[in-house]
């Protein structure tokens, strides 16, 4: 269900990118669609060589997440990882997954759709501002405006169970942070971030990733935990069953 619905918005969002009219609307405005994949140098886990400024508690939580592991690069430890618990990598980590994301940009909001978790995310582009209220979720609450040929992403409201990144650094439920989105070459997508956690960091820092274009890449949608459940899913169920072999014919 999740993936004929990922699916769908894909294919639509496909659809809108490129009618005539919408390309009307959007001709003023720099182009960022495409298929974006990281470089493949093994430094995509994290936005920058430094560590976070981290809070002692957030600090005591960084090191047991890396316990061990001497390597900057190489990702924390996978009993410690949400996502080896089936929880979505939200953002900001999306950026710092192995796995390629697509953009599509249509009146009012910019969609992305990252491979990993298989995550949609609006960020709305129609002048609105974060609403009171809103649902503290993986992917959070993000708004953008256009600075010349920059995008401009301002995000709260992401879900603290994330971790920040792929090493495992945490944050809390004050992240807000900022992304300038800029295409610097035709097949060059740059981005760079500034994180702010008055609970978690001890002063706002900044982070850069740079994506290569890759239009022959077709992003593959499907959870992280589907090999896991499905076998178990076909003990537990009739699918394991002679009951179900007959109720299919």
């Amino acid at each position: 269900m999740q993936n004929r619905l990922l699916s769908s918005i894909l294919t639509l969002a496909a659809a809108l990118a490129f009618s005539p009219g919408i390309l009307a609307q959007t001709a003023s405005q720099p182009d960022l669609s495409g298929t974006w994949l990281p470089p493949r140098d093994g430094r995509h886990r994290r936005f920058s060589l430094e560590d976070a400024p981290l809070q002692p508690w957030a600090l005591e939580i960084y090191k047991t997440n890396r316990q061990g592991i001497t390597d900057p690069y190489e990702q924390g430890l996978d009993p410690l990882d949400p996502m080896m618990y089936c929880l979505p990598s939200g953002v900001p980590r999306a950026y710092t997954a192995p796995s390629a994301f697509n953009i599509f940009q249509v009146p009012g909001y910019v969609l992305m759709i990252f491979e990993t978790s298989s995550q949609v995310r609006y960020i709305y582009t129609d002048g609105r501002g974060h609403p009171d209220g809103f649902p503290i979720t993986f992917m959070g609450h993000s708004i953008g405006k256009w600075d010349g040929d920059t995008l401009v992403v301002d995000t709260i409201g992401v879900d603290d169970s994330s971790w920040l990144d792929t090493i495992g650094t945490p944050h809390s439920d004050a992240l807000h942070f900022v992304e300038r989105l800029r295409r610097v070459a035709q097949d060059t997508l740059e981005v760079n971030f500034q994180f702010e956690d008055p609970k978690a960091y001890t002063r706002p820092w900044t982070g850069k990733k740079v994506f290569q274009l890759n239009p022959e890449w077709q992003v593959l949608l499907g959870s992280f935990c589907d090999d896991r459940f499905k076998a178990d899913f076909a003990k537990r169920s009739l699918r394991d069953n002679k009951d179900w072999i007959e109720f299919k014919k």
